[in-house]
């Protein structure tokens, strides 16, 4: 192309899709692109798509509209997860060109020709067991922190989700190219990197099926604590039953990690865990809070929890909440449990009326919000780090320290990606912290 074309993004759901993004972006650009803000007037918009979120298509039809609002001769390209499990659905929405599937997104180059709309858009998707490859992905330039996918795809066969029909089989990077990338990061002044993927304890696992480990989630911790330059490492969510006592053991001592873990639970009833399939009991849970507990007192333990999953009754709902509430937790993400299509839940008995579970979601939120205030509590009169992050919401600047306590100063320029020491002073209104400043680290 004579004129650099220019592109925007938008991700929908997790960490891991930002890293994608970021990585497909990175392609383009060395491909002719100049990328340009999703709010501005571009040539190709792509969409990278979420399974997981309620109302994944609705979200999608959203985000569509505006980019043809914003130029209606614009390419619209959809990837991601529900590219792949729902590809002629995407396909059929007006203004959509191209539809690549979990094998296809990060050669989008390929598939464009001269940016011309079509009249129908077209549809390049794979058989999900084709997707047994690996490509490393790493988001940079969006934010102050970076995230660095290690894993990708997933072998359990929970009876709830279709990531393992969107995404495939695990799968790992090379260690090797995890600490290559990770040094490239540290070396465009970030100061924080999260560790993603699908089911990053599992961590190891080589291409092509290959089921052998070559390296462990521990290995992968200790080595990247040594990479030069990084400030701070932080470990995304990760499953109770491979989170082990070893590596537990290792943040607490360690030079980078941050004492912070969100650990999915889903329910708190070894019952429903069952029907879930899920590959622990919730002792084992209580196990790994314990452990954190008694060599990070100060630790934030961030937990997922299902409520309405099919089969759960009144008493399963509550004793789910009442194990929550006994635990020493720091924060819930509460997901309203909704049908999706060739799961084992969908075809279940036992079958929560959508009240109930508003009703559900609406009291697990509301412990949530008891959680982090009491968690938030016992972390004032403490010294903390803070990386102030690059957002000025309505006269402040906010950040977060290592144990993920939100709190805010006055905005400045000045502060944007830096940390510093400071003490926590008082709860504001809005739920975030107010400080005082002690020392400028970096």
């Amino acid at each position: 192309m004579k004129n650099r074309k220019k592109v925007a993004f938008y991700t929908l759901g997790c960490k891991l899709n930002f890293s994608e993004t970021s990585t497909i972006a990175r392609n383009l650009q060395d491909e002719g692109f100049d990328r340009v803000d999703f709010e501005e007037v571009a040539d190709m918009y792509v969409i990278n798509t979420c399974s997981v979120t309620e109302n994944a298509d609705k979200q999608f039809k959203q985000v569509v509209r505006k980019a043809m609002k914003l130029n209606d001769k614009a390419f619209v390209a959809a990837v991601g997860c529900y590219a792949q499990l729902k590809p002629e659905e995407l396909a059929s929405v007006d203004g959509v060109d191209l539809v690549l599937g979990a094998t296809e997104k990060f050669k989008l180059a390929d598939y464009i020709n001269d940016l011309s709309k079509n009249d129908f858009g077209e549809v390049y998707s794979c058989e999900i067991a084709e997707a047994d490859f690996y490509v490393g992905s790493y988001s940079i330039g969006d934010r102050t922190r970076a995230f660095l996918k290690v894993q990708d795809g997933c072998d359990y066969k929970c009876t709830y989700c279709t990531i393992p029909l969107a995404r495939g089989i695990s799968r790992s990077d090379e260690l090797e190219n995890v600490l290559k990338n990770a040094s490239e990061i540290s070396k465009q002044n970030i100061k924080e990197i999260v560790l993603t993927g699908v089911n990053i304890g599992d961590y190891g696992k080589g291409e092509f099926g290959n089921k052998k480990h070559e390296h462990t989630f521990l290995e992968l911790v200790q080595e990247l604590d040594k990479v030069e330059g990084i400030e701070r490492l932080r470990i995304s969510s990760i499953e109770p039953n491979l989170l082990k006592n070893e590596t537990i053991e290792f943040v607490s001592k360690s030079r980078t990690f941050v004492p912070h873990f969100h650990i999915p639970l889903q329910s708190g009833s070894n019952d429903i865990l069952k029907l879930m399939k899920r590959r622990y009991q919730r002792e084992v849970y209580t196990e790994r809070v314990n452990k954190i507990r008694e060599v990070m007192p100060h630790a934030c333990i961030g937990v997922d929890v299902i409520v309405g999953f099919p089969g759960e009754t009144d008493e399963h709902f509550l004793e789910t909440y009442h194990f929550l509430n006994d635990m020493d937790i720091s924060y819930l993400h509460v997901f309203t449990y909704s049908e999706r299509d060739n799961t084992e839940a969908a075809a279940m008995e036992g079958v929560v009326p959508g009240n109930v579970r508003a009703k559900r979601s609406k009291m697990m939120r509301g412990l949530s919000v008891k959680k982090r205030r009491a968690f938030y509590e016992s972390q004032l009169g403490t010294n903390r780090t803070v990386l102030f992050e690059s957002e000025n919401k309505e006269g402040y600047i906010h950040g977060f320290t290592e144990n993920y306590v939100k709190v805010k100063t006055p905005w400045n320029p000045e502060l944007v990606n830096t940390l510093h020491e400071i003490n926590l002073t008082k709860i504001d209104e809005d739920g975030s912290v107010r400080m005082d400043f002690v020392t400028v680290l970096v």
